[in-house]
């Protein structure tokens, strides 16, 4: 079993909002890219930005990757 990773993007909701969990706290609904960038730098992650969050292992992708923003 893969370990748990620190950021869970969840599958997009009807509105396409994703749900985003940082450790066991949600965090809000991202609507874009940019709103997951923009959480995690409100939550002390520095130097972040798109590329990293498309790359980053610290971030699981439930429901499709970070171009998927529809339901």
């Amino acid at each position: 079993m893969a370990s748990a990773r620190p950021v869970v993007v969840y599958p997009p909701d009807e509105d396409g909002g994703r749900r985003v969990r940082m450790d066991s706290e949600i965090a809000g609904r991202a609507y874009n890219l940019p709103d997951v960038v923009e959480f995690l730098r409100r939550a002390g992650v520095e130097e972040v930005n798109e590329v990293w969050v498309r790359r980053s292992s610290l971030i699981e992708w439930r429901g499709g990757g970070p171009d998927v923003w529809e339901h």
